[in-house]
C-alpha cells in the first residue's frame, strides 16, 4: 500500500453540524480511552476506516488468531442534542510527514460532514504516580478559553512547555488555517501507564461540553485495577528511595572513618 486508503463502511448517514472528537493513542492512552468509551456507550455507527503506510508495519491478531490491518476509524453517534464524529484507532503516524498528511485527511473528511468544531483528547504527563483530578486545555481561538474555563478546564500560561506533539496538537494548528474552532483537552497523568483514572476526569469535562450523562462505570472498574498496579509501583519506588538513602548514609560513615 503506497498511499492512504479511505473506506466508507456506511452510507446515507444523516448528521447535522457535527462536532469532531479525536481520541488517538497517546500519553497514558487517556484520550483513546475516553473516545472509545463514547463510541461504546453511545449508539454509534462506524462510517469510515482509514489505512495508511504511515502506520507501523504490523497486523493485529484477535482471539481466534485471525489478523487485521492496523487502522483508524471514524464513528458517527449522537450525544444529547449534538451529532458527533469520533476518531479512534490503533496508531498515530510513524513519521512527521505522515502526521501532516493524516491530520489533513482527517480534516478533509470532517469538512465533508460540515464540522465546525474539533476537540482533541490527550494526556498531560506529570511524572508523578499520584492522581491529579484536573484537565488542562489549549485552544486555537481565545474565545474558546473563557467557554471552557466555565466548565472547569484549567489553563496555565505557556503550558505544556514543550508544546503539544502529535495529532492532538497538530490538529489545532491545521484547524486554525481552515477556520475551524478547536481545543485540546488533556487529563493529568503520570505518563508511565495506561490511565483510566485520568480518563474519568477527562470524560467529566467532555460530558459537560456535550451536556449529557454517560455511564463511567467501565472506566471506574479499570481505574480500580490500575490503582492496585500504581500502589505496587509506589511501594517499589519507596523501596528504591530508601535503599539509596541507606547507601548514601553508609558512604558518609565510611568517609568519616577514613578522615
Amino acid at each position: 500500500m503506497r498511499e492512504n486508503r479511505v473506506i466508507h463502511t456506511a452510507k446515507n448517514i444523516k448528521i447535522k453540524d457535527p462536532i469532531l472528537i479525536v481520541g488517538l493513542p497517546g500519553v497514558g492512552h487517556v484520550g483513546k480511552l475516553v473516545a472509545e468509551h463514547l463510541v461504546e456507550e453511545l449508539e454509534s455507527t462506524k462510517i469510515i476506516e482509514i489505512y495508511s503506510p504511515h502506520f507501523p508495519p504490523q497486523v493485529l491478531v484477535d482471539e481466534n488468531s485471525v489478523t487485521r490491518m492496523v487502522n483508524n476509524e471514524i464513528h458517527a453517534c449522537k450525544a444529547g442534542t449534538h451529532d458527533l464524529l469520533v476518531l479512534i484507532g490503533d496508531h498515530q503516524s510513524n513519521t512527521t510527514n505522515g502526521h501532516y498528511e493524516l491530520c489533513g485527511l482527517y480534516l478533509d473528511l470532517a469538512e465533508e460532514f460540515g464540522v465546525k468544531r474539533v476537540y482533541t483528547l490527550g494526556g498531560f504527563p506529570t511524572g508523578q504516580l499520584t492522581h491529579i483530578d484536573e484537565v488542562l486545555g489549549a485552544v486555537n481561538k481565545f474565545e474558546l478559553k473563557t467557554e471552557l474555563e466555565e466548565i472547569g478546564v484549567k489553563f496555565k500560561s505557556n503550558e505544556p512547555g514543550g508544546g503539544i506533539v502529535g495529532a492532538s496538537g497538530l490538529m489545532l494548528g491545521l484547524c486554525k488555517l481552515r477556520g475551524i474552532d478547536a481545543a485540546c483537552l488533556m487529563g493529568m497523568t503520570s505518563g508511565y501507564i495506561v490511565d483510566p483514572k485520568s480518563a474519568q476526569s477527562l470524560l467529566k469535562i467532555v460530558c459537560k461540553i456535550l451536556n449529557v450523562e454517560i455511564d463511567a462505570s467501565p472506566l471506574e472498574e479499570r481505574a480500580k485495577e490500575m490503582e492496585k498496579i500504581v500502589a505496587r509501583l509506589k511501594e517499589y519506588e519507596q523501596q528504591q528511595q530508601t535503599q539509596v538513602i541507606q547507601e548514601i548514609g553508609s558512604g558518609e560513615e565510611d568517609l568519616r572513618y577514613i578522615g
